[in-house]
């Protein structure tokens, strides 16, 4: 079995947008790169390079499960976030672009780069959060928990690849009740969709994203208010709170920290403009 480069971008796009997929032949494009192992000029360039055998299986199996709605990041195992490759697993939630502002919120609010500080991330996942930081921090430490084993493990093989494993640890736990001592920032990716709405979801993320790393309770915010009980005790002196929120959350979760004793101190959006960090300080 064989066909050309071409040929299969053609019959790729062709499918895709059969089965009503938005921008049909650059997630193509990208799809047969992906396969293949070449460049998106490359397949400009080369259309009557013929591909054979093994890559020909390998790229109508990548076809089947993206027509599926399976995530390309989810069908590679791999997800580009801060400019860290990260290893992806069932368990960890697959990092968003957006969840960027979260990290880009500490870096303006902690401007000295070379200093020690201490870094707690709740509901790690993946550990990108604490990973994207500690590539800023060159001298910082960091923790991460998340309630799901596998997800702690990803995040360990993650600091390890990465050449962060002396400066980072991961435990199993309760948000903040599993966490000691006191950190100079706590940053949080919390599920934050109301229980109600996840059968709505797109499936891409309802079929493919741990549930766990969804499911915000009845309203979307039980993860904050677990969160915020343990805040006053794991924050230092004005130390920072910066958490990713979801559309029209912003009052609600500012009502719950507020409650907790923290001042809010800012809000920052995404790129699309949306509130996205919410920075509070004890």
């Amino acid at each position: 079995m064989s066909e050309t480069i071409g040929a299969a971008l053609d019959r790729g796009a062709a499918a895709l947008a059969a089965a009503g997929f938005d921008e049909a032949r650059r997630r193509a494009r990208r799809l047969l790169g992906a396969a293949l192992g070449v460049s998106p000029s490359e397949i400009v360039a080369h259309p009557e390079r013929a591909i054979v055998g093994a890559q020909c299986e390998r790229l109508a199996g990548m076809l089947r499960r993206m027509l599926a709605r399976e995530p390309l990041s989810r069908i590679l195992g791999t997800r580009e976030f801060w400019g860290l490759e990260l290893l992806l697993s069932a368990d960890a939630l697959d990092p968003r672009p957006e969840t960027e502002t979260v990290v880009e919120a500490v870096l303006a609010h902690l401007p000295e780069r070379d200093r020690p500080y201490r870094f707690l991330d709740l509901g790690t996942g993946s550990g990108c959060l604490l990973l994207a930081l500690l590539s800023e921090y060159r001298h910082a430490r960091g923790i991460g928990i998340d309630l799901a084993p596998g997800a702690a493990r990803i995040a360990r093989d993650n600091a390890a690849r990465l050449g962060f494993g002396a400066r980072a640890s991961f435990a199993v736990g309760d948000w903040g009740a599993a966490a000691a001592g006191r950190f100079d920032a706590i940053v949080a990716n919390p599920p934050y969709i109301a229980s109600a709405t996840i059968p709505r979801l797109p499936p891409e993320v309802r079929d493919y994203d741990p549930l766990l790393a969804l499911d915000g309770g009845r309203d979307g915010l039980a993860a904050y208010r677990a969160i915020a009980a343990d805040l006053p005790r794991l924050l230092a002196p004005g130390g920072l709170f910066a958490a990713e929120i979801g559309a029209g959350q912003r009052d609600a979760v500012a009502a719950i920290l507020g409650g907790a004793g923290l001042a809010i101190t800012g809000v920052v959006p995404d790129l699309a403009g949306l509130p996205r960090c919410l920075l509070a300080r004890r």
